[in-house]
């Protein structure tokens, strides 16, 4: 059955691991009769986690597709990683969706993982569902978290279901609009115990408070009244979940199934559909503006996310932006121009392709077989130029040099790094000129031993992994001038070339600037490139430890030339000699790459994470609280001292902090450090 744009709801659910988003995607497509009956994750046969690594591993590695037909709706269900090693996936899904369901479970709170995609979901200003999971459990704690929610991200949060019972005593949940009760299990809803009213009657009045708050007419009548009808409190609540003013919150056990029912209603009537949505286009001149989502517009698709399946070959998942996606559609991938036609397009319920005829505006689904796709694809109508902006996907923070044991097996090892690059951006793979090493960088250790793993599994190739050789480089911190003569005779035409350079050195991150300043023509304008490129080659070894040069200031103010000796390549040997020369006197010193640092921990750990920091000569920036006992440190640290910090930072939060990182800029290393780094690179360099 196709669905038009109104009747589509795309939905991400994501949150901190362990809060039980796979299972709760379980229950809602047996609700939905997608699925007979739901697996649990130890028997490795859910919808979402369905790989070999995810079953293994017993999470959640990559966002998953599946649906349900609910209420003359079709809800698209993107089921995402918790662990912040695959917040690439994450992203992916709320780029898709229109709304997010936040799992927290009842017992943990929030917690890091929590914060930092709540963060993302306010840059991006997407609306959110709050589901409290686990009230079965062991100290679970709704009103601690439903003031949390309030207090530490400052938002409206409203009521929707609230518990009845926690932990053992947990029964099922009261749902405050339609004011029933819906017992855990298979039952339907029932009338609302007698000794639960005085709680319902407090939860109720925040309610209707905020549905009232929704829409100025219900303000109105509210302030009049005191009271609004079910239809009105459902109007209110719509138009401030779209708008992104308020919060609802929902509770239940997704293992005992309490509820599941009165969540799904809830998504048909108040979850915003596509319909009217906007996304950013950027044009051929790199200018944004708005696209409408709608079938009345071209057609055009945001090719999201990419995999490679042994059995059906490459899988574009697509959101259908503008017209309507069938067979027989004829379109252009946005990055060649190439044509292309649609041939059979799906749905998905995790591994499993549902053909479908047509996906309207606003819908998900996979395209297979179109070969040159690739993620972050606009596939478009020929007749209009449309570019939808790329996924703002998070940088890699670890990074390892990777080689395979056996010679033979390089290529096949490189194909295969090359092949996990086009289904996951946030992984990358580049070989480094400057130390001769194939480097692979991703969000964390998990991630990338996930990568190897199933490598090493599928095609039996031994790897080997290391920290990456730091990208130093050498600078200057004096000025000089001198000349430098290249004269060679041996038998006919000889070399001869005479340069005269001041340098001097530029502010840090200037990297390299060349000034001509010859006059009277001592050295012809067709040398003069000769001389650019032998100063290039100099500066790429250093004179102290043979790193690159920069931030280097070079003027040409003389030279010497000779009418048959002479040559580009003379000049060129010349301006090498005569910039090495100069940098000898000019105080040469190391330079190394600082990082900003930017760990979330929770602050039971911020003492040993303040003097790791200090060991690893670190300079704090600052600190700030984020809430629910999460703090974020930014500081600027050594990248050399950072090579294994997924590693040290996992060790010392037994597993919960997490950071980011980028590049900040270079910073001069002198004393003991700098010479091992010396002693370092000559052993090398005499190894090799």
């Amino acid at each position: 059955m196709a669905y038009s744009t109104e009747k589509i709801r795309n939905i991400a659910v994501a949150g901190h691991g362990a809060t039980g988003k796979t299972t709760f995607v379980e229950r809602l497509l047996v609700a939905g009769k997608a699925i007979p009956e739901a697996a649990t994750i130890e028997s490795g046969k859910t919808v979402s986690d369905h790989t070999p690594e995810e079953i293994e591993n017993g999470i959640s590695i990559h966002t998953t597709l599946s649906y349900v037909e609910w209420s003359d709706h079709k809800i698209n269900i993107l089921d995402t990683p918790g662990a912040s090693d695959f917040v690439g996936e994450v992203v992916t899904a709320f780029r898709t969706s229109e709304s997010v369901i936040m799992m927290i479970a009842a017992r943990a709170g929030i917690q890091i993982e929590t914060i930092k995609l709540w963060r993302r979901l306010d840059n991006r200003n997407l609306p959110r569902i709050v589901y409290i999971n686990r009230m079965d459990e062991d100290r679970a704690d709704y009103e601690s978290i439903f003031n949390d929610l309030r207090e530490k991200f400052d938002v409206t949060v409203v009521p929707i279901t609230i518990p009845v019972g926690q932990g053992a005593d947990f029964t099922g949940v009261i749902d405050l609009i339609g004011m029933k009760y819906w017992a855990s299990g298979e039952g339907g809803a029932t009338d609302i115990p007698a000794e639960m009213m005085d709680q319902v009657e407090e939860y109720r009045t925040l309610l209707v408070e905020a549905a009232a708050e929704g829409d100025d007419e219900l303000t109105m009548k509210y302030l009049e009244d005191e009271t609004l009808s079910e239809e009105e409190v459902c109007r209110g609540i719509t138009v401030g979940l779209r708008e992104n003013k308020i919060v609802p919150v929902f509770s239940g056990s997704a293992l005992q199934n309490a509820g599941v029912d009165v969540f799904l209603d809830f998504l048909t009537w108040a979850a915003p559909s596509p319909a009217g949505g906007r996304e950013v286009v950027v044009d051929q001149e790199g200018n944004e503006s708005e696209f409408p989502i709608s079938v009345d517009s071209p057609f055009s698709a945001m090719n999201f996310k990419t995999t490679l399946d042994q059995f059906s070959g490459k899988l574009s998942f697509v959101k259908v932006m503008g017209g309507v996606l069938k067979a027989d559609t004829e379109f252009v991938i946005g990055t060649n121009g190439k044509k292309q036609k649609a041939g059979k397009i799906h749905t998905a319920l995790g591994k499993k392709l549902v053909e479908v005829s047509e996906l309207a505006a606003g819908d998900i689904g996979i395209m297979s077989k179109i070969v040159e796709a690739r993620t972050n694809d606009t596939f478009r109508s020929p007749d209009q130029y449309v570019h939808f902006r790329p996924l703002a996907l998070p940088q890699p923070v670890y990074t390892l040099a990777i080689s395979a044991v056996s010679k033979k097996d390089e290529d096949k090892l490189n194909e295969q790094l090359v092949r996990v690059t086009e289904e996951d951006k946030t992984f990358t793979v580049s070989f480094d000129p400057e130390t001769h090493e194939t480097v692979i960088a991703g969000m964390g250790e998990l991630h990338i031993n996930t990568i190897l793993n199933k490598i090493k599994n599928l095609y039996k190739i031994e790897i080997e992994t290391r920290p990456p050789r730091v990208p130093y480089r050498e600078t200057i911190t004096k000025s000089t001038e001198t000349n430098y003569r290249h004269k060679k005779q041996s038998g006919g035409h000889g070399q001869f070339g005479e340069v005269h350079i001041r340098v001097r050195p530029l502010e840090r991150g200037q990297e390299y600037d060349f000034a001509n300043e010859i006059k009277g023509g001592t050295v012809s304008k067709g040398y003069i490139p000769g001389i650019e490129k032998g100063l290039h080659e100099a500066m790429e070894h250093g004179v102290l430890a043979g790193y690159p040069v920069c931030d280097v200031g070079i003027v040409l103010f003389d030279g010497k030339e000779h009418p048959v000796d002479s040559s580009e390549m003379a000049f060129k040997i010349a301006a090498r000699g005569a910039l090495r020369q100069a940098m000898e006197k000019c105080g040469p010193v190391l330079l190394e790459p600082i990082m900003k640092l930017s760990v979330f921990i929770e602050d039971q750990y911020l003492g040993d994470i303040l003097s790791d920091l200090s060991s690893k000569r670190g300079r704090v920036l600052g600190q700030d609280q984020l809430g629910g006992g999460i703090v974020e440190i930014n500081a600027l640290v050594p990248q050399a001292d950072l090579l294994r910090y997924a590693i040290d930072l996992k060790s010392m939060t037994a597993g919960t902090g997490s950071f980011e990182v980028a590049f900040s800029h270079y910073d001069p290393v002198q004393g003991k450090n700098a010479e091992e780094i010396i002693a370092a690179s000559t052993y090398r360099r005499e190894e090799e």
